[in-house]
């Protein structure tokens, strides 16, 4: 279970939830140091087990996979899944090759038929889903945050139990990597991978000013997080940590607003399985409004103001 400090990772729940879908016996696994809240928190979806030590305090990718080998081969656990983030990438492939099992990375859907287990997933930026078979075992699976519902919060917390003293040795943990700091974006719109509704700016903005006018007063509006295609991270406009796309960040919010962007295979790739995909373009035939639920033909320039302005006045 993803958390980042004080709370669990709003996506955390596909990972239960996917895991729910094949069996009752899950384990939700928190690992870090002061998890009172984190675990408290898991242990409204499923039985919780924690590994709450100083040394682990930072997700240093060494030590939490290590952790995270240890305490799946002393459950003998045959599946261990986690949701598909820049997280998951750094720490759960590291366990995976400490395992020696067979990985899946960024799973949207899956069926079991005649008793094996199909996984789908998207390759080649999004332009075909692929279904695939793991062989070996334990299986390690990373599921998109918005293919899997969290399990329904039970009337009555589930068990917490912390993971035993000999599950893995503390002194043994690797030490080839220090943390030194975090660099965090701070201000009060939410995480582009995390937000419910994502509003994105392209091409159409030419300068940083006119973007966070426009794509940052319209998300402001909506309580949304922001997010920028890369041609302008490319032009400096936008930071890289907005960046939506096959080289960017992958989300898939409820509602994905893309402003003046065109709809480039790499940026679709990052956000095609948005739940509700708006665009606004002033190009009719822009590739974008073929996968667009909803689709405005106008300038952002125009369009987004009336936006925000009908949005402020209805509240």
């Amino acid at each position: 279970m993803e958390h980042d400090g004080t709370a669990l990772r709003s996506g955390s729940g596909a990972a239960l939830g996917f895991a729910r879908a094949l069996s009752e016996d899950i384990t939700a696994f928190v690992l870090g140091e002061n998890l009172e809240a984190m675990a408290g928190e898991a242990a409204k979806l499923a039985p919780v087990l924690v590994a709450d030590h100083p040394a682990l305090a930072a997700p240093v990718a060494d030590r939490w996979a290590h952790v995270i080998a240890e305490v799946a081969r002393a459950q003998n656990a045959e599946l261990i899944v986690a949701t598909s983030t820049t997280w998951a990438k750094d720490i759960v492939g590291r366990a995976a090759g400490l395992l020696g099992g067979a990985m899946a990375s960024d799973v949207i859907g899956h069926e079991m038929v005649d008793g094996e287990l199909h996984l789908r997933r998207p390759m080649f930026a999004g332009a075909v889903n692929a279904t695939i078979v793991l062989e070996g075992s334990p299986k390690i699976i990373t599921v998109r945050p918005s293919a899997y519902d969290a399990p329904t919060a039970a009337t009555t917390p589930f068990t917490i139990e912390a993971v035993a003293t000999d599950a893995f040795d503390v002194e043994k943990l690797p030490n080839a990597t220090q943390f030194e700091s975090l660099d965090r974006k701070t201000g009060a719109r939410p995480d582009v991978t995390e937000a419910r509704i994502v509003v994105s700016g392209g091409r159409a903005f030419k300068n940083s000013e006119d973007f966070e006018q426009h794509v940052g007063g319209l998300a402001d509006a909506l309580g949304a997080a922001t997010g920028s295609s890369r041609a302008l991270v490319d032009a400096g406009i936008t930071p890289n940590s907005l960046q939506v796309g096959q080289t960017g960040k992958i989300v898939a919010p409820e509602l994905y607003l893309a402003l003046g962007i065109s709809g480039a295979v790499q940026h679709l790739a990052g956000m095609k399985n948005s739940r509700v995909i708006a665009a606004i373009n002033q190009d009719p035939d822009a590739p974008i409004f073929e996968f667009a639920d909803y689709g405005l033909v106008g300038d952002v320039y125009e369009e987004v103001p009336r936006l925000i302005a009908e949005l402020n006045s209805s509240q």
